[in-house]
């Protein structure tokens, strides 16, 4: 099964490799020993790393949070950082930490800057809260709840489920492609098909959802990814995917909290 993750879909595929043919097997017994002692991905490594990234994230964000009044420029060019460093990441076969981790650091500057110019636009209302922390906290709920629900079995990355989350993202990046051009005339006060009343809102807990769903898909691609014994290595890349689906999460949550606190 593939995951809507290119993240995880395109390293853990290479480990489903056809049998080895007679004479593969006769080059590798006649060949210089290795050792056979290799660590394999688990689940406490994907946490760990997991974890890692997260800590980044997060300190990255607290400067961000400061340089969106500073250097406004700043953060986005760290968000285009981060794109163009997440497409490097994801097309490597091999996995580089190093490079995972500098992806976490302008994620985070980019997302600390973001969350403050939200939380203190003048489009919001500061009498309806920290929408910065409404958004973190469902975020984890979130998590939580898809967590319980794919482990409960209630939730699996069936074929058809698969199917029908490509269609629903293709089409949800086509909508946002068009509102983000709309939004560039104006439309919806500058948000784009987002600003537009109900078809605004409407389109916000469909992204949140559709953000939530790609969470079972990543974390079946991390079950099969143990029980095919994938190098320990290989958690960073599991991590990475987990937090690229946790950041786009975050980001929809948010704009919805923006949108319902939209000062008229």
């Amino acid at each position: 099964m593939k995951s809507n993750n290119p993240v995880l879909n395109r390293e853990f595929a290479t480990f489903r490799e056809a049998p080895a043919s007679a004479a593969t097997l006769q080059g590798m017994y006649d060949g210089p020993t290795t050792s056979v002692d290799q660590r394999v991905m688990t689940l406490d490594d994907v946490i760990v790393k997991t974890g890692i990234l997260f800590v980044v994230l997060v300190a990255t964000a607290v400067a961000g949070w400061q340089l969106i009044n500073a250097a406004p420029a700043a953060v986005f060019v760290s968000a285009i950082a981060a794109f163009v460093v997440g497409m490097i990441v994801s097309a490597q076969r091999s996995t580089r930490p190093p490079l995972i981790m500098v992806y976490a650091a302008l994620e985070g500057v980019f997302l600390g800057g973001i969350s403050n110019w939200y939380q203190n636009s003048k489009y919001i209302n500061p009498n309806d809260g920290n929408i910065v922390a409404q958004a973190v906290i469902g975020t984890l709920v979130c998590f939580g709840v898809m967590l319980v629900l794919y482990k409960s079995g209630r939730l699996r990355a069936t074929p058809r489920f698969q199917k029908m989350m490509a269609i629903a993202l293709v089409s949800y990046l086509m909508i946002a492609i068009g509102s983000l051009i709309s939004a560039l005339f104006g439309v919806g006060d500058g948000w784009g098909f987002y600003g537009v009343g109900p078809l605004g809102i409407a389109l916000c807990v469909i992204g949140v959802a559709l953000a939530a769903f790609t969470l079972v898909l990543d974390f079946d691609l991390i079950e099969r990814g143990i029980a095919a014994q994938v190098p320990e290595k290989e958690s960073w890349r599991a991590s990475f995917g987990l937090m690229v689906t946790l950041v786009w999460l975050y980001l929809e949550l948010l704009r919805l909290l923006a949108i319902l606190n939209r000062s008229n």
